[in-house]
């Protein structure tokens, strides 16, 4: 009898995770790469404190499924504002989905949070989980599986209100995205 490798499932894409210029935090970065591998994705983690025009040039060089920006700082509400921008301003992430979460503010009231994810959302990410945890991102893609869909193609209504801790619109390069 041969002994043969074990047969890996193919990858679901790859996903670069980082967090804000600003953020030195690096458990939550650890914490998201073991929970994406074990859901079939490849993990490029950058690190913390990653310059926005470094993780830029990391996405349009690798061309993720998906960008996923954690924050437990309080800046990411901040950093973030600068961030979307600067990745959608490049016509090879137009369609990449972007997500950021975690501690993204230092705000109490749930109306200015919402307020801030929906400036988020608005600067250009697809997803906001503000306050939320890892397994709050795992919910999200398996239930629309953002990045394992084409571009265009809808993983829940353009803003969901605050019933939950993610606040969601269409995939990057849908109907309605600026």
């Amino acid at each position: 009898m041969v002994n043969e490798p074990a047969r890996l499932p193919a990858p679901r894409g790859t996903v670069i995770i980082s967090s804000v210029a600003s953020d030195a935090h690096t458990w939550n970065l650890v914490l998201l790469q073991l929970l994406l591998e074990e859901m079939g994705y490849h993990v490029i983690n950058l690190g913390p404190c990653v310059p926005d025009a470094l993780l830029v040039e990391e996405c349009v060089l690798r061309r993720p499924t998906m960008v996923v920006i954690s924050s437990i700082n309080g800046h990411g509400y901040a950093d973030g504002l600068r961030l979307a921008p600067r990745l959608r301003a490049r016509p090879e992430l137009a369609a990449t989905p972007i997500v950021i979460g975690g501690k993204l503010g230092v705000v109490e009231d749930a109306v200015e949070r919402d307020r801030q994810s929906a400036a988020l959302l608005e600067a250009g990410f697809d997803a906001v989980f503000a306050d939320a945890h890892a397994t709050d991102l795992c919910r999200y893609l398996r239930s629309g599986d953002p990045a394992g869909q084409p571009a265009g193609q809808p993983v829940g209504p353009s803003v969901e209100p605050s019933a939950g801790p993610a606040v969601r619109r269409t995939v990057a390069g849908a109907p309605g995205r600026p």
